[in-house]
């Protein structure tokens, strides 16, 4: 039977999830970026006094992607791509299950329900009162952009 202590668990781990994904997004997108703003070439590797970094490059067999497929089929057989391509356009409609959740009017969650997903995740309490407020006020601005009231989550 559900209780409020789940749901709060469940709104706390949302809001806390907001401002990590936001940050995983962008130190994944700033990787590349970085790694190749270092200027290094193949054979001539760096070594620095508290970091290395080389480049190597190797040949990697990969999988044709499908819509490659897809097109040189239709280009070898004209008439089944066709019949594949109309059954590829054809929409489908699956169910969707979500849970929605929010906090009542005038209330909020308190520092014990967020401390208590992030030492569920791992963090010491130490550690998790640290990062609290700045997770939180990330949490609050992105919110804010977004203009959310009522979440959900997708769960079959």
């Amino acid at each position: 039977m559900t209780n409020e202590r789940q749901v709060l668990e469940l709104i706390a781990t949302d809001r806390l999830h907001i401002p990590v994904s936001s940050m995983s997004g962008k130190l994944k997108r700033r990787q590349p970026k970085l790694a190749q703003e270092l200027g290094l070439v193949e054979g001539r590797p760096f070594f620095g006094d508290r970091a290395y970094a080389r480049v190597e490059s190797e040949d990697v067999s990969k999988a044709r992607r499908l819509s490659d497929a897809v097109e040189t089929y239709c280009a070898d057989r004209p008439r089944e791509g066709a019949v594949l391509k109309g059954y590829i356009a054809e929409t489908r409609i699956e169910a969707e299950t979500h849970v929605y959740f929010g906090m009542n009017e005038g209330c909020r969650l308190t520092e014990a329900d967020y401390l208590g997903v992030m030492t569920d995740l791992g963090f010491s309490e130490a550690v998790a009162r640290n990062l609290y407020q700045p997770l939180l006020d990330v949490s609050r601005k992105i919110s804010k952009k977004r203009d959310e009231g009522e979440r959900s989550v997708l769960i079959g």
